[in-house]
């Protein structure tokens, strides 16, 4: 359907005036919610989300910290994400909320071991755990060439890992209502909707990096009239490329049963 339109130039600024509008409505606490968890769930998702971009370089030197673990620490915290979610759905005390959030951990445990697969696969062609490392290998050869199968795989463990669709079960509205965040409003719905899109992004520009070549550029060879453009640009290009297929996977794929999702 049309979504409104009314901010900005054809809309374009919408999505920024409807996130100003729940930041500052009444925050609704739940009668029998856990308040200091209630309230804590959706800032920890957030604060997580945010956690894992500062190991993520946007271009050459464009990066806040350098770890010569860089994957590890990738890994680690994406595992800690499920926290913010499973104490959001129990301290809400709704089953809807609970069951939602029941199975968002459950999704998003067991693709971490086919992510954690096909990065291996990757460290063993690039010999580092360094993400820099791992980009600065790929000037002869993308990953995505030789390690199409793993390519695949790792994209579509993406996709149920942010549980995105088709693989968005925990938030199935015929049967869940809205799934872990059913009983937020306001800053809280936000929050976690924030840290959502943020994995999204994080993991397309994830993708960028281990099988896209990160900011190189996607040719092997000098070209004058494009090589004054930064790294940082092919970077955003291929990051945006990935949103896009997030967002056709969404238009076009059918949603999973859960039984379907976790054979």
């Amino acid at each position: 359907r049309r979504g409104p339109n009314v901010v900005g130039t054809f809309g374009l600024l919408q999505p920024l005036a409807d996130g100003l509008k729940l930041f500052v409505k009444e925050t609704v606490l739940p009668s029998n919610a856990d308040v200091i968890l209630f309230i804590f769930a959706p800032i920890l998702a957030f604060f997580l989300s945010l956690l894992s971009w500062t190991v993520i370089p946007l271009g050459f030197g464009m990066f806040f910290t350098e770890l010569n673990i860089g994957v590890l620490y990738l890994l680690a915290i994406s595992s800690l994400g499920v926290y913010g979610i499973i104490i959001g759905g129990w301290s809400s005390n709704s089953k809807y909320s609970f069951l939602g959030a029941l199975r968002s951990t459950a999704q998003m445990i067991s693709y971490e071991l086919t992510i954690g697969f096909s990065i291996l696969s990757v460290i063993v062609c690039a010999k580092s755990l360094n993400l820099i490392s791992i980009v600065l290998a790929q000037k002869t050869v993308w990953y995505c060439f030789p390690l199409f199968p793993i390519f695949l795989i790792f994209f579509i463990s993406c996709l149920a890992e942010t549980n995105r669709h088709p693989f968005d079960l925990p938030e199935a509205e015929a049967e869940l209502v809205s799934g872990y965040n059913v009983e937020y409003s306001a800053m809280g719905f936000a929050l976690f909707f924030l840290g959502e899109y943020a994995n999204m992004l994080l993991m397309s520009s994830l993708t960028t990096i281990l099988f896209l070549g990160g900011w190189l550029a996607p040719f092997p060879f000098s070209i004058k009239f494009i090589d004054f453009l930064p790294g940082s640009f092919w970077f955003s290009i291929k990051v945006c490329f990935f949103v896009v297929l997030f967002v056709v996977a969404r238009a076009v794929l059918p949603r999973y049963r859960y039984d379907q999702l976790m054979r």
